[in-house]
């Protein structure tokens, strides 16, 4: 199962956000791999190096695949982090 996402924080997949996203990943029983979405190349969503080395930013899509018992939730989950902007990003 997989999912094509825009990043919405301002800061994109880095610190604060990337955190929250690994932490979220590894909360379900789902293996989760996330890469730019114009690209074959997926990485760990549990590995914090591995999503940070990324560099993805704000505004760019990323796709999500899963595999699991919680494939979905998982899913419905990140998107929400990724979709959702990060204290003080308004402007």
């Amino acid at each position: 199962m997989e999912r094509i996402v825009a990043v919405v924080p301002k800061d994109g997949l880095h610190a604060r956000p990337a955190s929250q996203f690994v932490e979220t990943a590894n909360s379900f029983d789902a293996d989760v791999q996330l890469g730019r979405a114009d690209e074959d190349d997926l990485v760990p969503a549990a590995s914090m190096l591995a999503v940070t080395g990324l560099g993805v930013g704000h505004g760019e899509e990323i796709r999500l695949v899963a595999e699991g018992d919680d494939a979905e939730a998982a899913l419905d989950a990140l998107e929400a982090v990724l979709s959702t902007p990060e204290a003080g990003d308004e402007e």
